[in-house]
């Protein structure tokens, strides 16, 4: 019995600290399903080799973060593992106790399941990781997928420049981008080399990678559009009016019911 509760109590508190790291990481700007796979492969060892486990070495604070969760996987595994046999191997056990053991492991693991998916837990844990960055690191902490409302119509997406597309060898400024409503934020050359906010008479080139921020459509589009197709270009401005004047329109209708209210 004393093994069971013991394993089930490393298993809670593994969690617990992966869903902080989680929030943690995620609010140094990952986003969270980045953060959340860097800190099971942290805490676990798998040590995953990616460029987004570069993301993580280059920054202090993830650096940090990271570097915690593994010594804390360390001894959470080895643990875990030794409660597991000794939860087993007692002597003198018989087939009904071997039974309430098994079934008291099943129904302890299900409710970690139910805490480990608990959207109330995320968000108690969020504000708590929240405070505690901000009071013991010099972090600026900011919900980055809030604030530029990612996961909905607008998006952050790499995009590859390719052989005779409409984004190839044209200046930035020439394109203007921005019309459709699409902001390129770097650009990634084909060497690896990082240019943030790049300047209007940056050429992307075949094989370069652009960073940009927008409406996913309108960023599919551009990626697909063919090199001379100004009809593309055109096509996307428009709309791009239109979604931004629906858009002041539903401002201006909250404004009013605020007001009313």
């Amino acid at each position: 019995m004393t093994a069971i509760l013991s394993l089930l109590l490393v298993v809670t508190l593994s969690i617990l600290v992966t869903r902080i790291a989680t929030v943690a990481l995620s609010h140094t700007g990952l986003a969270r399903q980045t953060a959340r796979f860097q800190a099971r492969s942290a805490f676990s060892g798998a040590g995953f080799t990616t460029s987004e486990s570069e993301q993580v070495v280059n920054h202090p604070v993830r650096r940090r973060i990271v570097l915690t969760l593994m010594l804390l996987g360390n001894a959470g595994i080895v643990t875990a593992v030794s409660s597991l046999i000794l939860a087993f191997v007692a002597q003198g056990d018989g087939d009904i106790a071997l039974a309430y053991k098994i079934v008291l492991l099943v129904a302890g693991l299900a409710m970690l399941w139910a805490l480990a998916s608990s959207q109330w837990v995320d968000h108690l844990l969020s504000r708590l990781v929240d405070r505690a960055l901000k009071r013991f690191t010099h972090l600026h902490v900011s919900d980055y997928e809030g604030l530029l409302h990612l996961g909905g119509d607008y998006q952050i997406i790499e995009v590859q420049v390719q052989t005779g597309g409409w984004l190839e060898n044209r200046p930035l400024r020439e394109l203007r981008t921005d019309d459709e409503g699409v902001l390129v934020l770097g650009v990634v050359s084909g060497t690896g080399e990082w240019l943030g906010t790049p300047a209007g008479d940056i050429r992307p080139q075949a094989g370069d990678t652009l960073v940009v921020y927008g409406r996913t459509q309108t960023i599919r589009e551009l990626t697909e559009r063919r090199a001379g197709d100004e009809s593309g270009h055109r096509a996307a401005v428009a709309e791009q009016e239109r979604v931004a004047a629906r858009e002041r329109r539903k401002a201006s209708e909250g404004e009013i019911a605020a007001e009313r209210g």
